[in-house]
C-alpha cells in the first residue's frame, strides 16, 4: 500500500468515525492522536539507541527511576511512562480504557522538561478536553478512542521509507478535513505549495542571520531558533 492508498484509507476510515463531530473539531482528535504516536515512537527509537531492548523497556520506562526520567528529558524534551506509550494502548486490547488517555496526556503535560515548555505545553490539550465529545459514556469514548488509534497505528513513523509518510499524511488529512469543513480558504491549513514558497522567501531574506524570531499566533509565544538554515533547491 502506497502512502496515498494509506492516507485515503485513513481519511475514509476517519471521516466515517467522526459522525455527527464537526471535521474541523475531529481533526484535533485524529492529528492529535498521530502526533502522540509520533512523540512514543521516538522515544522508543531513542531507548533503542541506548541499548535498551524491548523486555527492558517496562522496567526503564517508570517515573520512579529518577535518572531515567531526566535523561530522556534532557534528549527529547519529555518524557513518557512504558504504560502511557502508544504502544502500550494498542498491546493492552480489550483492557484498553479512555482513563488510559487522559492519565497518559496529564502525564505528558507533568514530565517536559523545564527548558522545553515553550515546545510542548499545551500541545495536547484540546485532545485532552475534547475526548467526552467522543460519547456520552466512558464505554462510548473507549471505543471511539480505540477504533482511532487501531486506524492510525500503522502509519510507518521510523524514518525507514525514501518519503516523509507522516508528513504526507498529517498533510492529507488536514486538507480532507478543511476541504468537508467548508474552510478552503486555509483557516485552519495552508497548502504545501504556499508554504514551500514563503518558506524559501523568508529564508533567502535571513539567510545571513544566525539567529531568527518566529512568532506562533495561535499560543502567542516568541519562538527562537539558533543555527544555520538553509533550503534543498
Amino acid at each position: 500500500m502506497n502512502k496515498q492508498q494509506l492516507a485515503a484509507k485513513i481519511w475514509q476510515s476517519a471521516n466515517k468515525m467522526r459522525s455527527k463531530i464537526e471535521a474541523n473539531e475531529y481533526k484535533d482528535y485524529i492529528l492529535g492522536f498521530i502526533f502522540y504516536k509520533f512523540l512514543s515512537d521516538r522515544e522508543l527509537k531513542f531507548m533503542a539507541s541506548q541499548g535498551a531492548t524491548s523486555a527492558e523497556l517496562p522496567d526503564f520506562l517508570t517515573e520512579a527511576d529518577s535518572s531515567v526520567v531526566r535523561h530522556v528529558q534532557s534528549n527529547l524534551g519529555y518524557f513518557i511512562a512504558y504504560e502511557n506509550l502508544f504502544s502500550a494502548w494498542i498491546e493492552a486490547g480489550a483492557d484498553f480504557e479512555i482513563a488510559d488517555v487522559r492519565d497518559g496526556l496529564s502525564a505528558f503535560a507533568r514530565l517536559i522538561a523545564p527548558k522545553y515548555k515553550k515546545v510542548f505545553a499545551g500541545i495536547f490539550d484540546t485532545l485532552q478536553t475534547g475526548l467526552s465529545k467522543l460519547g456520552d459514556s466512558a464505554a462510548s469514548q473507549t471505543k471511539a478512542v480505540r477504533d482511532l488509534i487501531y486506524l492510525i497505528k500503522d502509519i510507518p513513523m521510523d524514518g525507514k521509507a525514501d518519503y516523509d509518510v507522516l508528513g504526507f499524511i498529517y498533510e492529507y488529512l488536514i486538507s480532507n478535513f478543511a476541504a468537508n469543513a467548508g474552510k478552503k480558504a486555509g483557516e485552519f491549513y495552508t497548502p504545501h505549495e504556499v508554504s514551500l514558497l514563503m518558506s524559501r522567501i523568508i529564508a533567502d531574506h535571513l539567510r545571513d542571520r544566525k539567529e531568527i524570531q518566529i512568532y506562533e499566533t495561535s499560543s502567542t509565544e516568541w519562538i527562537q531558533i539558533s543555527g544555520t538554515y538553509a533550503l534543498a533547491a
